[in-house]
């Protein structure tokens, strides 16, 4: 659906050339939610303005659909651009239309008839969940429904692909979590294909099939993402795994508790798939001479299966320690004794 080959963009500054996106390759399925993460100046919002040649690359190719956008001209790409539709962080919304004329804004540019419009704004109104709004100004709404606003926007020329730069970012928790499932249901309803951008791991983990991890231009890690989470590579990576497996409370706890006694073993238990459902620990209980103190433990939905973190306090006799972890290994279980936190 998406190929970027040897993807290149130079910037010429005053202190000298910077390269924002350096020799980048990667391949997007047709349906597929696909994540790039990075930390700002990483490069990945001038990666995805590449994709609809918002910034066209220095060197390399960009292809859409067996298109080749690099090679298009600014009238061939105009029409190529209806069907690669983005969002925002800050919205974009056109602060003097309603919500009903936002949406309808694209297709009044591209000359759709006034009751065919009137028809696709009512479907989209009701796709996002803003009935009764349809009369609202922004100033009026709240930052979920602003975004929802532009979520229909984007989808009013039905396009194929949709690009979400930074989309939740200026959003609190609990309205992220409702953007992301609406993009999700989106996703597999219309089979749309998603490309979105963010530094935060909690929406990788949530809502995208794959994930490339950029740094300094570069992508240093990429495949699907409950992989990413079992075995980060990249020291880049685990940072971000870090976001959503190790919270600062857990780690100063970790702290504390080694601190007090430095001879306990503190161990981290990482869980992929059916063995997140298997009672484990009180096998471990039953069959070896140890005590087991749970600490800390978290239990997540991908769109690739179920991942979950557990933080536990093993006591006993040395030999009984060694033996319950190598039980725990045995059942593919990923283990890491913490000594220091």
């Amino acid at each position: 659906m998406i190929k970027l080959e040897s993807v290149k963009k130079l910037f010429q500054t005053k202190d000298g050339p910077v390269h924002a996106v350096d020799d980048v390759n990667i391949e997007i399925e047709k349906g597929e939610i696909f994540g790039i993460i990075g930390y700002s100046g990483a490069g990945k919002s001038t990666l995805i303005r590449m994709l609809n040649m918002l910034e066209r690359p220095t060197s390399g190719t960009i292809t859409v659909a067996g298109k080749n956008l690099s090679n298009l001209s600014e009238r061939e790409l105009r029409k190529e651009r209806q069907r690669i539709s983005m969002i925002f962080q800050h919205f974009n919304l056109l602060w003097s239309r309603t919500v009903r004329e936002n949406i309808s804004f694209p297709l009044e540019i591209a000359g759709v008839p006034k009751e065919e419009r009137k028809r696709r704004v009512d479907e989209l109104i009701q796709l996002v969940g803003l009935e009764g709004r349809g009369e609202s100004y922004p100033a009026q709404l709240s930052g979920g429904q602003k975004q929802r606003v532009g979520i229909a926007r984007a989808l009013a020329n039905n396009p194929e692909v949709l690009l979400c730069d930074e989309a939740t970012s200026a959003l609190d928790p609990k309205t992220t979590d409702s953007i992301l499932n609406l993009l999700v249901e989106i996703n597999k309803k219309l089979g749309l294909t998603i490309v979105l951008i963010t530094h935060e791991m909690h929406v990788i983990r949530k809502i995208c099939h794959r994930v490339a991890v950029m740094e300094s231009g570069k992508v240093a890690e990429i495949g699907p993402v409950l992989e990413v989470f079992k075995t980060p590579k990249a020291a880049i990576t685990k940072e971000f795994v870090k976001q959503v497996t190790e919270p600062e409370e857990t780690i100063d706890t970790l702290n504390h508790l080694l601190e007090q006694n430095p001879s306990s073993h503190i161990v981290q238990l990482t869980f992929v798939g059916t063995k997140a459902e298997q009672p484990l620990i009180t096998e471990v209980i039953k069959q070896f001479d140890v005590s087991v103190n749970i600490l800390q433990g978290k239990m997540s939905q991908t769109q690739n299966g179920q991942y979950g973190t557990l933080f536990i306090q093993l006591d006993g006799r040395e030999e009984s320690v060694k033996e319950a972890i190598r039980f725990l290994n045995e059942q593919q279980v990923q283990v890491e004794v913490i000594s220091h936190a």
